[in-house]
């Protein structure tokens, strides 16, 4: 039996793809609810819209995918934390967004509205002007000789803001409380009304340092609601700069990750590499980050000859230098004295979250949308997926080691097959409303975008979920048992995203 099936779902509505949707009951909705706890299925996303919640499951047995819609009559459902806490903080800004009540749920606190918008609900149809907000209340800690220390959300250096909470006996620390919410910009209601062209731009924004995932995601949805064929060439061109992106992210963090263990010359030789990426990346598509190459229907950036040979120098350099960089990690006492054994996420809380991206591979889970959805052109490419079990801030590096590697080898083969032809299909109106879906890797790891189309070709709804939304929360379990002084190393080794997930 089908997921839709198995939750008693109606006929599922015709204008949904790739995955279908259909509408369940209150009955289904909680069996979803037990297939979760249960760790039979996977949460990829939890959304709303006016008096309708919206999830989109995942049965790794079979990796079917359905999106189960629950209607809210009454501006309240069953939530979903009550058996699965993945489903949290979504809920808590569901009910924050659009006022959509989730009954039973554990944490009744705000989440992404910290009253400072004017209005409560502003996605919702009942908004009200917002009273002068409470203070948050975080959640208390007992015991003898325990103290607490406030971090953020302003930080040191250029880095987006977030608040946390350490409670610490001595140097160890007991428990870490994460508040987001303080970049929340509003992408998915700016997106009402908006034409697909305006729409991806904003989509390209949701998290500068993956501007192209975004787009590449949001472009799939529509693609997919529209029945767009997009050409080769430009199918080819997106996996390219998806690739670049993920090298130039992942060099980065490699540095980072070092430089917060006080060993300066690496951060610069991955410094000076990345710079490399970036430049590459300009030369090749008039952008450094690349951002708005990517368009509903294809590309809007061509590959020339030059840009061929400016790649594989590129490559080579990599290739010849990363190893080099890489022994120079394993080999140095200083750093595996603070990477190995720190930050440890139990792999059992990985599967739980469907944590993706390396912080999930580096704790057992065996997930990359790019081999197990197996969207174009990747189902025609050869790579490995790395995986290790350690679950520690050494594993993460490691992933990300091989994970450039890889994407070395993806170039490499898109360079080879890179056909000639056009860049963008054409984008035509449909005399109904579409919906769409698509989940593609970014850098940090699986990016879920859904839409609804309308007619005249303007988006009615948009959700988009950046894989943070299922990082950070272990973030705060990874951390207990280790010393304040090792927290900026395996949040840097997390490198969560604060934009992508306040939207």
């Amino acid at each position: 039996m089908t997921i839709l099936e198995r939750c008693g779902a109606q006929a599922p509505t015709q204008e949904s793809r790739p995955w279908p949707r259909a509408v369940v009951d209150a009955d289904g909705w909680r069996f979803a609810a037990s297939q979760l706890a249960e760790g039979l299925w996977e949460l990829l996303a939890l959304w709303a819209e006016a008096y309708v919640v919206h999830s989109a499951v995942r049965d790794p047995a079979s990796g079917e995918i359905a999106v189960l819609s629950l209607p809210c009559a009454h501006g309240g459902y069953t939530a979903l934390a009550q058996w699965h806490p993945p489903a949290m903080r979504l809920e808590r800004t569901i009910r924050d967004l659009f006022g959509l009540e989730p009954i039973g749920l554990p944490d009744a606190r705000p989440w992404l509205d910290h009253g400072r918008w004017g209005v409560k609900h502003p996605l919702g149809t009942a908004q009200s002007t917002a009273p002068e907000p409470p203070g948050y209340q975080f959640l208390p800690a007992e015991g003898e000789g325990l103290h607490q220390i406030g971090v953020g959300p302003v930080h040191a250096g250029i880095i987006e803001p977030g608040f946390f909470l350490f409670t610490a006996n001595g140097e160890t620390i007991v428990r870490l409380e994460e508040r987001l919410g303080y970049v929340h910009k509003g992408i998915e209601g700016l997106m009402v009304d908006s034409d697909l062209d305006r729409a991806i731009q904003l989509a390209g924004r949701t998290s500068g340092d993956s501007t192209v995932a975004y787009a590449y995601a949001f472009a799939a949805a529509a693609e997919a609601a529209l029945e767009i064929d997009v050409p080769p060439r430009a199918i080819l061109l997106r996996a390219l700069m998806a690739e670049l992106e993920r090298i130039a992210n992942h060099l980065g963090d490699f540095g980072a990750i070092c430089n917060d263990a006080s060993f300066a010359v690496m951060h610069a030789q991955c410094g000076i590499l990345r710079e490399r990426v970036l430049r590459a990346a300009n030369a090749c598509f008039g952008h450094r980050l690349m951002r708005d190459r990517i368009v509903v229907g294809g590309v809007t950036a061509d590959l020339n000859k030059d840009g061929r040979a400016v790649l594989r120098g590129l490559l080579g350099e990599i290739t010849r230098r990363l190893p080099r960089l890489a022994e120079l990690y394993d080999k140095t006492a200083s750093l595996q004295d603070r990477t190995v054994g720190a930050g440890v996420l139990n792999p059992a809380l990985a599967s739980q979250y469907a944590c993706g991206g390396y912080i999930g591979r580096a704790s057992g889970r065996n997930f990359d949308a790019r081999k197990v959805i197996r969207y174009a052109p990747y189902d025609q490419l050869v790579f490995e997926v790395p995986v290790l079990a350690q679950g520690d801030v050494n594993a993460r590096v490691w992933i990300r080691i091989r994970e450039i590697e890889q994407s070395v080898a993806i170039i490499r083969q898109i360079l080879d097959r890179l056909p000639e032809g056009e860049l963008r299909a054409a984008v035509s109106q449909t005399d109904t409303s579409r919906e769409g879906a698509a989940a593609v890797e970014g850098f940090r790891g699986d990016i879920f975008v859904w839409m609804r189309i309308s007619a005249v070709g303007a988006i009615e709804r948009c959700h988009l979920r950046d894989p943070s939304w299922f990082q950070w929360p272990l973030l705060e379990a990874a951390i207990g048992g280790n010393i304040v002084a090792d927290f900026p190393l395996c949040n840097k080794s997390f490198n969560c995203s604060y934009s992508g997930h306040d939207l």
